[in-house]
């Protein structure tokens, strides 16, 4: 089965859940419209941001500053810890099983999206920076667009201030509101290293040695990491500068007091344990809302959970746009506004399909204390590897000749258990697998449970694995007829290091 068979096949019948509802609710240019400015970071780690309990002090000023003036979500998480699969469910509202978007791909589904329908009614769509990767249709183009090679590598403030600037002059000219979506390329790798710049790339305002590295609990404390994270560091100062320059452009502009800004990360930090998985730290999020007017300054968040898969409906309330039927996220305007939702006690992430193609399935449920993980190519065979490993998996592996404990560490990142579970209160770096662990078999089979249920709703082809997950070679069976030559060439990359004894699941 080749990729385009195998999206055909798990999208049977998608479009006809949707309603065809057309999108013609003209803008009264009389009257006041909310305008939406989307800002997103690229691999940023949610704990590097001081408001969100970064221990870097002054990190992130502009962002601080921001979410004193809106409210912010403690519970945010994005979908998918991947970029364009991760973009791709902000902008449809539907998990990857049901827009396409599996992996690093766009879609030709008869589906709705946020681009054209705001501009349908009327909305200037704008663009700066990750264009194809936050375009969920190959055909759609945006009104206003410029992308890395014009952003200084998508790492200049001074160049999305400036161009910040032209798109709200043009807003003003032709009397649009509009929708614009502002991607920074900080602080995906390659991070800032003193020195070497990236071409083209700006300065950061400041920068940072080793020392002054806060290690985050899943990865050991070595000066291979925190070399590594002194760099990322680095970029998340940029990150913070573009930030503070679009949010100047847009005061400036005069649109900032009735225009809903929000910012957010597409996942996690681009190191072990992190981006492209499904632990707390691949998908939790730094989701900071600001609408003048309806959203309580430096208000927080702490109860509820809001998801990527929230964003497109939440925008189409914010403007007084109907909804469409069949999307699997809902609106959190009520949040928002100070309200109270019910059905946000938990999220649902998911991975297929990493860069290059290769199927590396995962399947995730969290609340406020657990968090439950399927990883059904699991088999102490199957070897896990990403793009995103860097000084610090040389690091660890290095470390690993010597070190017990950061041995099976490595050997965990490589290989994993079927199921992990984990006492995220306790444990938010998710160090000890509980899913063997006396005393926590009635909160597992509950979330075993909630995670089957979600996948039987919502169509997921992986159902079928769960439903198979004590039987290794039915699983493989199953992958196999579920991403084809997606599995299989990932499944080649398996017995790259020693094997030797199958390890056993970590209990604590």
């Amino acid at each position: 089965m080749n990729r385009r068979d195998f999206l055909k096949a798990i999208g049977l019948g998608t479009a006809s859940f949707f309603s065809k509802t057309p999108f013609t609710k003209a803008v009264d240019p009389k009257k006041q419209t909310v305008n939406i400015l989307f800002f997103t970071a690229d691999d940023l780690n949610c704990d590097s941001v001081g408001c969100f309990g970064g221990k870097v002090p002054g990190l992130t000023p502009n962002l601080d500053s921001f979410a004193t003036e809106g409210m912010r979500f403690e519970n945010a998480h994005v979908t998918v810890a991947i970029c364009q699969p991760s973009r791709g469910v902000l902008a449809t509202g539907l998990y990857g099983h049901n827009s396409g978007i599996m992996g690093f791909m766009q879609t030709n589904r008869d589906i709705p999206t946020i681009m054209p329908t705001l501009r349908d009614a009327g909305y200037l769509t704008g663009i700066l920076g990750k264009v194809k990767h936050s375009t969920p249709k190959a055909g759609y183009k945006w009104d206003f667009v410029h992308d890395r090679n014009e952003l200084g590598s998508g790492r200049d403030p001074d160049l999305y201030y400036s161009y910040c600037k032209d798109f709200f002059t043009r807003c003003r000219r032709e009397n649009k509101p509009f929708y614009f979506m502002i991607n920074s390329h900080d602080p995906h790798r390659p991070y800032h290293i003193p020195g070497k710049p990236i071409k083209d790339a700006k300065e950061p305002s400041k920068t940072y040695k080793p020392n002054e590295v806060a290690v985050p609990g899943f990865v050991p404390d070595l000066p291979g990491v925190r070399k590594e994270l002194s760099y990322y560091l680095n970029s998340v100062r940029r990150l913070d500068d573009t930030f503070g320059k679009t949010m100047q452009a847009l005061k400036e502009s005069g649109f900032d007091k009735n225009t809903l800004v929000m910012f957010i990360s597409d996942n996690g930090i681009a190191i072990p344990f992190a981006k492209c998985n499904t632990y707390l730290t691949s998908t939790r999020t730094p989701w900071i809302v600001r609408l003048p007017g309806v959203v309580k300054q430096g208000s927080v968040d702490k109860q509820h959970f809001i998801s990527g898969i929230d964003f497109f409906p939440t925008v189409l309330e914010a403007v007084g746009l109907p909804i469409p039927k069949g999307l699997d996220g809902f609106s959190f305007m009520a949040l928002l506004k100070g309200k109270k939702q019910s059905g946000r006690d938990k999220v649902f992430t998911q991975i297929d399909m990493k860069a290059g193609g290769d199927a590396v399935p995962m399947r995730c449920v969290q609340n406020n204390r657990f968090g439950y993980i399927f990883s059904p190519w699991s088999d102490g065979k199957f070897y896990y590897r990403n793009n995103n490993e860097g000084l610090t998996m040389k690091a660890m592996v290095e470390a690993a000749k010597t070190d017990p404990y950061i041995a099976e560490r490595v050997k965990m990142f490589r290989y994993r258990d079927p199921e992990e579970f984990y006492d995220l209160k306790n444990d938010p770096d998710c160090l000890f697998n509980l899913a063997d662990k006396a005393g926590f078999e009635n909160e597992l089979k509950k979330m075993q449970k909630q995670l089957q249920d979600w996948m039987r709703r919502t169509g997921d082809p992986l159902l079928r694995a769960f439903e198979n997950r004590d039987s290794p070679e039915k699983l493989r069976t199953i992958l196999i007829d579920t991403y084809g030559q997606n599995y299989i060439k990932a499944a080649k990359g398996q017995k790259r290091i020693p094997q030797g004894k199958k390890k056993k699941k970590r209990n604590k």
